[in-house]
């Protein structure tokens, strides 16, 4: 297995890198143009935790956390190249941010979790709350929450 770091991004070319992944995974394959991965608001790409899994070669998962207040946390944006998944890199990068979030105080997380990614967040001892808004018009989402302890 080749060396593995999760942490933020640290270069330019690894914003790239992890920029460029979480649209070729989460928005080119509904015809969503580059860019469309970014918020539109820049102060939700900043002031965050920004977390990538990279080899020695290249970025494979990537994800992003922002408090919403001093003790809740949303993680958005979360991805594991096709062919790094199911081999537990999603769960590590899950718990590293989890980890960073608590550090900064926050004791409980939400996110949005496209309808097939619900079993991997109920596994990480999420709840679903709500249906969310259906992105795109195809991809259901439901509100999960989390307390961190």
């Amino acid at each position: 297995m080749a060396k593995l770091s999760i942490r933020s991004p640290q270069n330019d070319d690894e914003w790239s890198q992890y920029y460029q992944l979480r649209w070729q995974l989460l928005r080119a394959p509904w015809q969503q143009p580059e860019g469309s991965e970014k918020d539109s608001k820049d102060s939700l790409e900043e002031n965050v935790f920004h977390r990538v899994i990279i080899t020695s070669e290249m970025i494979i998962a990537v994800a992003r956390a922002h408090l919403i207040d001093e003790t809740t946390a949303q993680f958005r944006y979360m991805a594991v190249k096709t062919d790094y998944q199911q081999q537990g890199y999603g769960s590590k990068l899950l718990l590293a941010l989890e980890q960073a979030v608590y550090s900064a105080g926050a004791k409980k997380v939400f996110l949005n979790a496209r309808e097939n990614a619900l079993s991997f967040y109920l596994k990480h001892g999420y709840t679903v709350l709500e249906p969310a808004e259906t992105l795109f018009g195809c991809i259901k989402h439901f509100k999960m929450q989390k307390a961190l302890d």
